[in-house]
């Protein structure tokens, strides 16, 4: 391949940053609404504390317990 060759969709992505230049910052705002989350330890230690184990075969019926 060519050192300067581009693939469509790297064009197409570079073409829509240049008619949209805030796609970027609002790319970031919405990863970090949905994602970027600081997540409390002590709840998650809570979480990790209550945790029930799971049966090898869900489906099976075990008469004897």
């Amino acid at each position: 391949m060519a050192k300067n060759y581009e693939s469509e969709v790297t064009q197409f992505l570079k073409q829509l940053k240049e008619k949209d230049p805030t796609l970027d910052s609002r790319q970031l705002a919405g990863r970090a609404r949905l994602w970027d989350k600081a997540l409390d330890s002590e709840l998650q230690e809570g979480y990790r504390a209550a945790k029930v184990p799971q049966q090898p075969y869900v489906y099976y019926q075990n008469t004897q317990a």
